[in-house]
């Protein structure tokens, strides 16, 4: 059995304050995109194994999260071996959430194959303990997302027909990275309320706040953003904590894209 675990970007995101935990509330709103990995998921004849193509994956197979996904349920159910095999597409460290994605759909895949028969709510809480925005993905639709990122509100947000280009630009921004040189505050007025607001009025009022920190550091990305406004954007933001780019095109940007060859590039209509 197969899935194509998909991407998201992030429109806007609130650091609104630094937990006891160590974490960080926050307010985004979380949308699913196109581009894909693919998961495929087989009875073994053997022993249980998981393999990997496509993009090189940092760290050990039993540290992906997909393996980590199959021993959180081995230890609620009686699941027999299999062979996992994951393609790789979706870059890291790009604020795509490629890893929680494979993680989210692996259960799901893992629910629906061996009929484990878990409701949409257990397996976000399965989901909730691999990854912060894990859970998102096991129903994959628009949510604003606040604490973690693991908690979700109904959000009206409809992109349907826009064009989307994402931009990466062979830079991965760790978590950590990302996190150490950001300033919480409360914001003036509440994501949701912008969003509710014409996507044109999104270039100066929806704001991700890691752009702040890392644009000084890492150049290139405000450059990108620069660059997509001059190609057409509706509106364009970094996506998550990582470094892809996005732009919003009413429609698709004209000519060969001005962009080099060691980046990644994904584009499609929403």
């Amino acid at each position: 059995m197969i899935q194509f675990p998909n991407a998201k970007i992030n429109l806007g995101l609130q650091l609104v304050e630094k937990r006891p935990d160590g974490f960080h509330n926050l307010v985004s709103c979380f949308y699913p995109v196109g581009w894909t990995d693919a998961l495929e998921i087989l009875p073994a004849q053997g022993e249980a194994s998981f393999t990997l193509s496509g993009l090189p994956v940092p760290g050990a197979p039993t540290a992906n999260l997909c393996w980590k996904a199959y021993e959180l349920l081995r230890k609620d159910f009686e699941l027999p071996a299999i062979q996992m095999h994951l393609h790789k597409v979706i870059p890291m460290g790009a604020g795509l959430g490629g890893g929680s994605a494979d993680a989210a759909f692996t259960l799901k895949l893992l629910n629906q194959q061996f009929e484990l028969g878990l409701s949409d709510e257990n397996l976000i809480e399965y989901a909730r303990q691999l990854g912060s925005d894990c859970a998102f993905f096991i129903q994959n639709q628009p949510v604003l997302a606040v604490e973690k990122g693991d908690v979700f509100a109904p959000i009206e947000v409809n992109l349907k027909g826009w064009h989307l280009l994402l931009v990466y630009p062979n830079l991965a921004i760790s978590t950590a990275q990302a996190y150490a040189g950001v300033s919480p505050r409360f914001p003036e007025k509440s994501l949701k309320t912008i969003l509710a607001q014409d996507i044109s009025t999104w270039k100066t009022e929806v704001v991700n706040d890691f752009e702040e920190s890392l644009f000084p550091k890492y150049p290139v990305l405000a450059e990108l953003k620069a660059q997509l406004y001059e190609m057409g954007a509706v509106y364009a933001s970094m996506s998550g904590s990582g470094s892809t780019m996005y732009g919003l095109f009413q429609t698709p940007p004209a000519g060969p894209l001005p962009f080099p060859r060691e980046y990644s590039v994904w584009q499609g209509v929403l």
